[in-house]
């Protein structure tokens, strides 16, 4: 309740200040509120946005699909704060999610409490093309999951995103871009982090996480930052291209998907820990209203199954250890509809006993204002060892301030 006193307030204390503000945007899609001081010592927007959806699933019982699980939800509602502090150097972004997807997960290491804080970072222009982040917020992990949740092609992430992306954690990144010769760019991007995943707040459990990616931009930057935004709403109209490859090492990691997933508790009541290791090869390429999207995804561990201290009787914890494949493309017509697919493998090791997946995806956009205001369909037909068979259909819309 406290917590809902705070956003509104927040949210007052905004408006009430428009009058000492000049305000510079107030464009549907730039913001709620969206002005600088007076002074030019800060700057704030506030755009709020929110996904609403329905999903219909229908399983396979070995005869025929059986009656379908229909539910409505709000997949996403989201607060986000970003601009400038003191200096146009130095920027800032504060998101938190309301909605019960976001702030799931209480656990004894965060004190049981809902998890509202998304992200919470500085980002500072400390000299030329070197960026310092300090805080909460995403690692430079594949392209897919580094892509905001507002601007997918498709109604939610894919089985490779959801089985071995890195997400989001609470540390320090160092980024930096070289100009290779003419438009070639390269982007350089380190990070050092606790491992743990979002909104820990008893200290550090195990080890420390470190994180690499390179990203080559052969044919020079996309158009709005593009490259991390899916479907070609731009149109490019000379072919642009970002490969990416990105290593990330957890250190003694505690959690069964390094940053995610069960605390790999032992009955004494101390903490397993393992070495696991992480890599993604990555794709993004746009054109004239194409665009695709390519993602190759590992994670191995030196020790997968957990052990009591005694090193021998298991736990019944599992490391999720196993690669996968992700592949998207779409083509945007000029009168905003778009159809796009992807088909997804995932494949696991056999110490997990989880059988492999195959999922094709078929979906319908409009893009109304963009990924501002959009609807959105999609229907996919997922396979589990070739055995077990599933079709969803989900049908959806996004409005973004």
């Amino acid at each position: 309740m406290k917590f809902k006193f705070t956003l509104v307030a927040i949210v007052l204390m905004a408006i009430t200040s428009l009058n000492a503000q000049e305000i510079s945007d107030t464009k549907f899609g730039k913001g709620l509120i969206n002005f600088t001081a007076k002074d030019s010592s800060f700057s704030v927007k506030f755009a709020p946005r929110f996904q609403v959806r329905s999903n219909s699933s229908w399983d396979y019982d070995g005869d025929q699909y059986g009656s379908p699980d229909h539910n409505f939800i709000v997949r996403r509602a989201r607060l986000k704060f970003d601009g400038f502090a003191y200096s146009p150097k130095l920027k800032y972004k504060i998101e938190l999610g309301l909605s019960n997807r976001d702030i799931s997960g209480a656990n004894d290491f965060n004190r049981n409490t809902p998890r509202y804080i998304l992200d919470a970072v500085i980002m500072w222009n400390f000299s030329g093309n070197w960026e310092l982040w300090a805080g909460q917020t995403k690692l430079p992990g594949n392209v897919e999951r580094v892509v905001s949740s507002a601007n997918m092609q498709l109604v939610d992430r894919s089985l490779l995103n959801s089985r071995f992306n890195i997400d989001r954690d609470l540390g320090i990144q160092l980024r930096h871009k070289t100009n290779l010769g003419g438009n070639f760019l390269m982007r350089e991007k380190l990070s050092l982090s606790q491992g743990e995943g979002r909104n820990v707040t008893e200290g550090n459990e195990g080890g420390l996480q470190y994180t690499a990616r390179l990203e080559f931009l052969p044919f020079g930057t996309f158009i709005s930052k593009g490259d991390y935004s899916q479907s070609d709403l731009k149109r490019e109209e000379t072919p642009k291209l970002m490969v990416g490859f990105t290593y990330n090492y957890n250190q003694n990691a505690v959690r069964e998907r390094g940053f995610a997933g069960d605390y790999m508790l032992r009955t004494d009541g101390t903490l397993y820990e393992t070495d696991q290791t992480t890599v993604f090869a990555d794709a993004m390429f746009k054109y004239n209203g194409f665009s695709f999207m390519g993602e190759y995804a590992k994670r191995t561990a030196t020790n997968e199954i957990a052990t009591e201290a005694d090193g021998v009787t298991p736990t019944g914890d599992v490391v999720l250890t196993g690669n996968a494949l992700n592949l998207q493309a779409g083509y945007l017509f000029k009168s905003n509809y778009e159809i796009a697919g992807r088909f997804t493998a995932t494949n696991y090791e056999s110490i997990t006993n989880r059988d492999p997946e195959r999922q094709y995806t078929l979906g319908f956009n409009k893009f109304v204002v963009g990924h501002k205001l959009k609807v959105q369909s999609d229907i996919s037909y997922t396979s589990i060892d070739g055995n077990e068979d599933n079709i969803t259909f989900r049908l959806g819309f996004d409005i973004h301030f």
